[in-house]
């Protein structure tokens, strides 16, 4: 069992940037693919981006594409969300998520395991 932790939210003004960290316990973090989920109010949650178990691919929406880099560090068993140029419509809980698939999806239903979520709020 994964359990995973957030960190790194915060309010920003718009234009800016955000650093998303996610904590996993566990010896078996590198047999799960990693994604980035968020949940605005009102709205439905949606996929923001995955990276694979090797980190060598990545996959990303395309509300954040060319602003959001995904990324992980196998030997500290943490995946980041790095962030620019934010808007008003990233504001959201994001939540980080591993699975153990075999391609990396944008799929919420294809990940086991959550954790409990960073609010990141984007001001006008």
């Amino acid at each position: 069992q994964v359990q995973l932790v957030e960190s790194g939210g915060g309010l920003v003004q718009a234009g800016g940037s955000l650093s998303l960290s996610c904590s996993a316990s566990g010896p078996t973090f590198t047999y799960y693919a990693m994604a980035w989920f968020r949940r605005a109010p009102g709205k439905e949650r949606e996929f923001v981006a995955a990276i694979s178990s090797s980190g060598v691919a990545t996959n990303y929406a395309d509300s954040v594409k060319g602003r959001f880099t995904i990324s992980r560090d196998n030997a500290k068993n943490t995946v980041s969300l790095q962030m620019h140029s934010l808007e008003p419509e990233d504001t959201a809980v994001y939540y980080c998520a591993a699975g153990r698939v075999a391609r990396i999806s944008s799929s919420a239903n294809m990940y086991a395991y959550w954790g409990q979520g960073t609010q990141v709020t984007v001001s006008s």
